[in-house]
């Protein structure tokens, strides 16, 4: 072999070497791409659900403090609710007791009515001997209808008339001084007891009053703002 066909093989084998590795070159770039794109398509993926879980979790957040936000208003209004009830029930029951006031004012409309709750109370006591507590201002009125209101509850019960004794050392409280005055007064009325003291009956005006208004405070609640209708108003300002 001379010269000639040696320089001929060997260019055939660098050619044949050349051409697989360009052959292996290409596999490896086309190797490479796949991979890349595989991963660049994984972490494509895994930034596409991290967003959409941070997106989820602040869009939660937003929903929590505007759940936080209308529940504070809610409860906010309920207050406002409760209290303008109060304000109406405290002025509707200052109103009502400045007339009470005025009651005893009428002396014969006062000994009547005397008279009906001394009356009325020994029916809820149905004691034989009892202990009566009146104003002072009031002490002769009510001797003055004792023994009449005692026949009266006889008759009613069909029993002997009770033993009553008026207590002339303890009053109840004098009525108001002035219509600014903050001491404890008392409007009219009785209090009775049993002679040892354990049971009680509270007659007095204002104790009749604050019953009426313990019976009055459904209508009052019931012609306020309901919560349905607070609720609505709120949803609304919030855009819910």
């Amino acid at each position: 072999m001379n010269d000639a066909d040696v320089s001929r093989q060997i260019q055939q084998m660098a050619r044949f070497i050349r051409q697989e590795a360009e052959e292996k070159a290409n596999e490896i770039s086309v190797s490479a791409e796949e991979e890349f794109n595989i991963e660049k398509l994984q972490i494509l993926e895994a930034e596409k659900k991290r967003i959409r879980q941070e997106f989820e979790r602040k869009t939660k957040q937003v929903d929590i403090r505007r759940k936080i936000e209308y529940s504070m208003q809610l409860n906010a209004s309920r207050i406002k609710v409760l209290q303008a009830q109060d304000d109406i029930v405290n002025s509707m029951k200052e109103s009502a007791s400045k007339q009470l006031l005025r009651v005893s004012n009428n002396k014969k409309e006062y000994k009547k009515l005397l008279k009906d709750l001394i009356v009325q109370s020994l029916i809820r006591l149905k004691e034989p001997a009892v202990l009566l507590r009146c104003r002072e201002v009031d002490r002769k009125i009510v001797e003055s209808v004792l023994e009449d209101a005692s026949r009266l509850y006889a008759e009613k019960t069909k029993v002997h008339a009770p033993d009553v004794t008026i207590d002339t050392t303890v009053y109840l409280p004098p009525p108001p001084k002035s219509s600014d005055s903050h001491d404890p007064f008392c409007s009219g009325g009785v209090v009775m007891a049993s002679k040892d003291g354990k049971i009680v009956f509270e007659n007095t005006l204002d104790a009749r009053l604050d019953v009426a208004f313990g019976k009055k405070l459904p209508e009052v609640s019931f012609r306020l703002p309901t919560q349905q209708k607070i609720r609505k108003q709120l949803l609304g300002k919030l855009g819910a």
